[in-house]
């Protein structure tokens, strides 16, 4: 057990430093909404970062033995069994995860920053701040600030974790990425992306590949989020983007963009096939998007008028919502005014709210105190700024 006090900074001094906890292995970070535990680059220690500062060390990996598939390490193996595992992008030394653990336990992450970070390893296999392989739900993820990473702000290869209270602001690539037979539930989740560089879409769900009739299948179960999606220049082509034979439920969220909302890419997405566990299309119940004035985008054989009916399938959703955002992510009178559904319809561990968007109102507070400030997003006075360290 690796075990971090609540007030610790830990930094790395190089893009291909990053800290692994390894399979059998657990750790306890759990900072308070006071002292946050801050995970950062040293160029941070020594007040040399900005506002654009990115990938200035690897980041923090869990690895786990829940079930996977697109097994790597014996292609061979039964996807979500013992056999099916995969090495960590671009790790050269072994840092293999999956399994057939769904409640598989890699530790508490609670009132965590982690600034800074990304980095390419080696090819396209790039490190996010906080990347999760094989992760059970036996594991507690929780109150977790992913700030100015150089690739994702945190990508899930398969496993069970459920995932709480995220904070997520300037990743220079997507803010949510899923794939290889994720399963778990993500609830409350604020997502604010820079203005420029290669800042890309607020959710890229799955990938297209010759092994998408695995199973488990990925299911992006997600509740309660807010997503300020501004680059202009986004290379999805919109704020969310979802691809390959994956399943996802979206319910009571919040979406602002100058683009498309949602692209859909491939018709294996539109199916349902039970002999491969796949539901069908993507599900979204009271979510409320600003778009441009073309919505929706279809690509590999979607039209927009596909993406368009998949969306207005479900309940309570608008595609030509205004928004009234305060602080650039609380709810206003809009927000407010908007029906929500119930998260536990999808699945029995989220929690019942009442209310749209990751942040309910004024008096609705979960994000202050343990986060940091930037250029990007200001989460109140009684955080520090993003490019200096907290103080106890």
């Amino acid at each position: 057990m690796l075990t971090i006090q609540p007030g610790v900074v830990v930094f790395a001094s190089t893009g291909v430093s990053w800290l692994a906890v390894n399979r059998g292995n657990r750790i306890s970070a759990v900072g308070t909404a006071t002292d946050p535990i801050v995970f950062t680059s040293r160029d941070n220690v020594l007040g040399l970062a900005n506002d654009d500062s990115q990938g200035q060390w690897g980041g923090v990996v869990l690895l786990g033995r829940a079930p996977i598939t697109d097994c790597t390490v014996a292609p061979a193996a039964t996807p979500g069994t013992v056999a099916c595992e995969r090495q960590t992008e671009g790790a050269v030394d072994p840092a293999y995860y999956g399994g057939a653990t769904p409640a598989d336990n890699s530790g508490t992450m609670r009132y965590v920053q982690i600034r800074y970070s990304g980095y390419v390893l080696s090819g396209d296999s790039e490190l996010q701040s906080l990347t999760l392989g094989g992760v059970g739900s036996g594991t507690t993820i929780s109150h977790i600030h992913s700030h100015n990473s150089s690739d994702d702000a945190f990508e899930n290869f398969g496993g069970r974790v459920n995932m709480r209270n995220l904070v997520l602001t300037g990743a220079d690539d997507d803010n949510i990425d899923v794939d290889t037979g994720y399963q778990g539930t993500i609830q409350y989740v604020i997502g604010v992306q820079k203005t420029s560089g290669a800042a890309d879409s607020m959710i890229e769900l799955d990938s297209a590949n010759a092994l998408e009739s695995q199973t488990p299948r990925t299911h992006l179960k997600l509740a309660n989020f807010t997503f300020v999606h501004r680059n202009p220049a986004s290379g999805n082509n919109a704020a969310m983007l979802f691809r390959g034979a994956s399943d996802a439920s979206l319910v009571n969220g919040v979406v602002t963009t100058s683009m498309a909302c949602l692209r859909l890419n491939g018709t294996n997405i539109l199916t349902a096939n039970p002999a491969i566990e796949k539901l069908g299309p993507p599900l979204f119940r009271s979510v409320a998007m600003q778009c441009a004035t073309n919505a929706f985008v279809g690509s590999g054989s979607v039209t927009a008028q596909q993406v368009s009916d998949v969306f207005n399938a479900g309940t309570n959703n608008t595609s030509t919502f205004t928004a009234s955002l305060t602080n650039t992510f609380v709810n206003g009178a809009n927000e407010t005014a908007r029906t929500a559904s119930d998260p536990q319809a999808i699945d029995p561990a989220f929690t019942t709210t009442t209310y749209i968007g990751a942040v309910r109102d004024a008096a609705d507070t979960w994000y202050q105190g343990w986060t940091c400030n930037s250029a990007t997003a200001n989460f109140g006075s009684t955080g520090t700024a993003c490019t200096s360290l907290p103080t106890i």
